[in-house]
């Protein structure tokens, strides 16, 4: 039950992802991609409904994105597994929410290169409460700016071409949720992880260093991790580099 909630949830995500970054309005029927045309309540079901139209619209035979189930799948699990990880059931709620969207932003961010503000607010609304009624944990504005600060750095330096304004208050809330020291752990990894990501791609697509990569997905990477696997991560850093 709780994995047919979260593919549910998962659902409305695909909304979120599509319309949000093309200024759509977020209520209303479901309409087709290609020709815009309503779709029926039975093509809708998450995750079955893309397997049985084979992965293309019935209306006009056009292919679907892959993305459809794979934010399902992905929402379902992930709320089974915080479901299993023992908190309590305000604590959960939060955690999924956190959650939903940092999915929105990964995969908008990789769609589109770009990330909603309203994203970003419902993502603070979530993680303020969640420090202050689940953790008892009051991260103030001092973590998320200087965990926002060297993205701000670069974003600035670099004219907006190297980062975004959407990943410097993405960095910022990260901050605020993890606290200065996992949130710089959360910097690391995205860096380390984005420029293996940017090395393959130069090695296997023959791509540029100018080539735009979308940082969002790895700032999310990296947040997730450390959200859950914080403290061991930390030991395995402590271990490498002796601090």
């Amino acid at each position: 039950m709780i994995f047919i909630f979260g593919a549910s949830i998962g659902s409305f995500l695909n909304v979120l992802i599509d319309r949000l970054p093309k200024d759509e309005p977020i209520t209303g029927r479901s309409h087709c991609d290609f020709c815009k045309k309503k779709i029926a309540w039975y093509d809708l079901i998450p995750i079955l409904s893309y397997f049985f139209l084979k992965g293309k619209s019935r209306c006009c035979d056009k292919k679907l994105s892959f993305q459809y189930p794979i934010v399902e799948i992905l929402a379902g699990a992930a709320f089974v597994f915080v479901f299993f990880q023992g908190q309590n059931l305000l604590g959960s709620v939060l955690i999924m929410g956190i959650l939903s969207c940092l999915m929105v932003v990964f995969f908008s961010d990789l769609k589109y290169h770009l990330i909603s503000d309203y994203i970003l607010v419902a993502l603070f609304i979530f993680s303020f409460l969640y420090n202050v009624m689940v953790r008892l944990a009051h991260h103030d504005i001092f973590s998320a700016i200087i965990v926002g600060l060297p993205i701000f750095l670069i974003y600035y330096i670099s004219h907006e071409r190297a980062m975004g304004l959407g990943d410097v208050y993405l960095a910022a809330i990260i901050g605020f949720i993890l606290g200065w020291k996992s949130g710089y752990i959360a910097l690391y990894i995205a860096f380390v992880t984005g420029a293996v990501y940017g090395i393959l791609l130069m090695i296997l697509k023959d791509k540029k260093l100018k080539t735009r990569i979308a940082f969002g997905p790895f700032l999310v990477s990296g947040t997730v991790i450390m959200l859950f696997w914080g403290e061991r991560i930390s030991d395995i850093i402590k271990g490498i580099y002796g601090f």
